[in-house]
């Protein structure tokens, strides 16, 4: 396949560039500079928050784009590219709404911090891979001073199963996806990594036709839809095999890095 006119290369996280222990390889690293020298611009998207992305790619994070948040917040280096943040007010009503499930395990996501009220060891643990920064309060709505870009919800069984029915009513209002096996995220309509990379592909003048997109979940889809080369990873949701172009290896098979040899081999 001629890979000669990529300009641009997107990549989801977990479950897509991270391996199954969370990890980026020595070898994405090593490509990163080829395909800096190849003039192929990098971009990072993904649920986590901003803090938490930087920290994984932190030798190369000056010199990519991060979309975080699944599409809420948009970092290139240090200059913000765009922020959509939620109103206090159905920040509170939505969280109200989830207080109604039986256990659960809401973040609050601002752009300085993430909150939660949980003291679960278990689910701090697993918490912590994804937020690097973050506080443990009393009362999520009690909480000012920053903005709030999602309300994260974990589920440790099915967030699909047990989550989505709860809160599916508020759609009209707000944006809800699956954005894993565990959790879903609700945030602004336009928070998603469609509307995000749109906004980055526009900024440099980069076509649908030059962009290469990886993805693994349904929070992935929309964004696999404004590339050419789009590529689901084996491990992928079925959804998400449906809307890619192309699929490659597994995350713990380097099947970003698989595709990415070539792209640098045709450049």
């Amino acid at each position: 396949m001629d890979f000669s006119k990529v300009k641009l290369v997107v990549t989801d996280m977990d479950g897509t560039l991270l391996d199954s222990k969370h990890q980026v390889s020595a070898l994405f690293f090593r490509i990163f500079s080829m395909l800096k020298k190849n003039n192929i611009h990098f971009i990072a998207a993904s649920g986590r928050q901003h803090h938490s992305i930087a920290s994984k790619l932190a030798p190369i994070k000056n010199d990519i784009t991060i979309i975080a948040e699944n599409g809420g917040y948009g970092k290139q280096g240090d200059k913000e590219l765009f922020l959509f943040d939620l109103p206090i007010l159905k920040i509170h009503k939505t969280i109200e709404v989830l207080r109604t499930l039986n256990t659960p395990n809401i973040v609050l996501c601002g752009l300085k911090s993430a909150y939660v009220e949980s003291t679960d060891p278990e689910f701090l643990n697993t918490f912590s891979q994804f937020y690097s920064n973050y506080k443990i309060v009393d009362d999520l709505t009690k909480i000012e001073n920053d903005s709030f870009i999602k309300i994260a919800v974990y589920d440790t069984e099915c967030s699909e199963q047990n989550i989505l029915p709860t809160v599916s009513h508020l759609s009209e209002e707000l944006q809800i996806i699956v954005s894993g096996k565990n959790w879903l995220d609700i945030s602004h309509h336009d928070a998603n990594k469609g509307t995000a990379l749109k906004i980055v592909q526009d900024t440099l003048s980069i076509s649908k036709e030059e962009t290469m997109v990886f993805g693994d979940y349904n929070n992935d889809l929309k964004m696999l839809e404004l590339a050419h080369f789009s590529y689901a990873m084996e491990n992928a949701h079925p959804n998400v095999k449906k809307v890619a172009n192309f699929e490659t290896k597994s995350n713990d098979e380097n099947g970003v890095e698989y595709i990415l040899k070539q792209v640098i081999a045709s450049n």
